[in-house]
């Protein structure tokens, strides 16, 4: 199997790889979606370690893999582990959709995308679910400096996409900021959810 480079993907100035047809195809199994996830969170590892870390099989992580290497998503990290153990690490800080998907009319591609964005807010749910049962393991500041609001604000579509554009340039300026030297700080995860709804009948 060719050697992944990242170079050949599209990616944008986050650093995410932009999803074309073909590899949200590829990437479009909740194993292969979690396993991703895994890796890019938690950093590099190898198919028996992620197996344990997510209740799979090697054999079943270790065929994933595979399959995320190929359409360039993970690659060998060559630089871990020792004799024949295969250590593995993602390609890119995250994903997002080429504009052309969110208007696809292939069946296929439609099917796809709809498999990722319902096991991304499947694990969106769990890890919220995972905060609200710990949050009080966490010592202040921790356990109250968390987030769970909620807006209903009347946009059109243009204002909904110019909000979601500058949310999301407010969180690029933390991504590069440098933590605290106190040494406090923890990898957060925020989540950013905005969509239309319909109103009720009359």
């Amino acid at each position: 199997m060719p050697e992944s480079n990242k170079s050949q993907h599209p990616e944008n100035a986050s650093g995410e790889r932009i999803l074309d047809a073909r590899s949200l195809r590829g990437l479009a199994h909740p194993l292969r979606i979690r396993l991703l996830k895994s890796l890019r969170h938690d950093g590099p590892a190898t198919a028996s370690q992620l197996a344990e870390r997510l209740g799979e099989s090697s054999g079943a992580t270790s065929y994933h893999l595979r399959q995320l290497a190929a359409h360039g998503f993970v690659e060998d990290d060559p630089g871990r582990g020792k004799g024949r153990e295969r250590w593995w690490k993602a390609l890119h800080n995250g994903t997002s959709f080429a504009e052309d998907l969110h208007t696809s009319a292939d069946p296929e591609t439609r099917g796809a995308a709809d498999l990722f964005l319902h096991e991304i807010a499947s694990i969106h749910t769990q890890e919220l679910a995972t905060w609200i049962g710990t949050r009080h393991d966490w010592p202040e500041p921790w356990s109250t400096s968390g987030d769970l609001s909620d807006f209903t604000l009347n946009l059109t579509a243009a204002q909904l996409y110019e909000l979601n554009e500058k949310l999301h340039a407010v969180v690029e300026t933390y991504r590069t900021a440098a933590p605290a030297e106190t040494g406090d700080a923890a990898q957060v995860r925020l989540h950013l959810h905005s969509f239309p709804r319909s109103n009720p009948p009359r």
